[in-house]
Order: structure tokens, then C-alpha cells, then sequence
């Protein structure tokens, strides 16, 4: 999987298309991504007594992971990952300033 759990992204398709945000949940089997601020659904709760208001409450949905692209940490701009073995450990490359992204 080329993105992690606190990696920022960058949306490439849809209604957020162009926002950036840091990555809250992966899914890898399911192929998804929860990403802080983007694709923001509101849903409603019930009441229930010592845990929480009823009321509509916004928060974000999961998207699919081919929607965003990975933010590189040192050239900050969106890339594609390719890998290499250091040290034998597999670690992720930009491609474009060949920096090593942390696991």
C-alpha cells in the first residue's frame, strides 16, 4: 500500500479535487482512505444518555484510495511512489526529488 495512516494527500478527482489533507484511516483490503477534512458527509444521531447529543454531526466519509495522490514531504508536491531496498527494508521514493518518505 503507497499511502499510510498520517501521510498528506492531495485529492486529484471529484467535488474536493485540489485539497489537501492528512490521511486519518486506510482500508487496504477495501482499497479506501479517510482523509481529515475532505469528502465531508453529515449524519444524523439519535440521543443516547452518557455518550453523546442528538443532533446532525459532519464528518468525513471514506473515498477511494485512486482519488488521491501522496504529497511529497520535501518537494511538497504530489507524486507516485516507487520503492527500493535499503538496508533490507522497503522504503517509498518520490520520484520526482528522490527523497525517502518515512514508513
Amino acid at each position: 500500500m503507497h499511502i499510510h495512516k498520517n501521510d498528506l494527500v492531495k485529492v486529484i478527482t471529484g467535488r474536493d479535487s485540489g485539497k489537501k489533507g492528512k490521511v486519518l484511516r486506510v482500508i487496504p483490503s477495501a482499497g479506501r482512505v479517510q482523509v481529515e477534512g475532505i469528502n465531508i458527509v453529515k449524519r444524523s444521531f439519535k440521543a443516547r444518555p452518557g455518550v453523546r447529543q442528538a443532533g446532525i454531526v459532519s464528518m468525513p466519509a471514506m473515498m477511494n484510495i485512486s482519488k488521491v495522490q501522496l504529497v511529497c514531504p520535501s518537494c511538497n508536491k504530489p507524486m507516485r511512489v516507487t520503492y527500493q531496498i535499503n538496508n533490507g527494508v522497503k522504503v517509498r521514493i518520490c520520484r520526482l526529488c528522490k527523497a525517502t518518505i518515512s514508513q
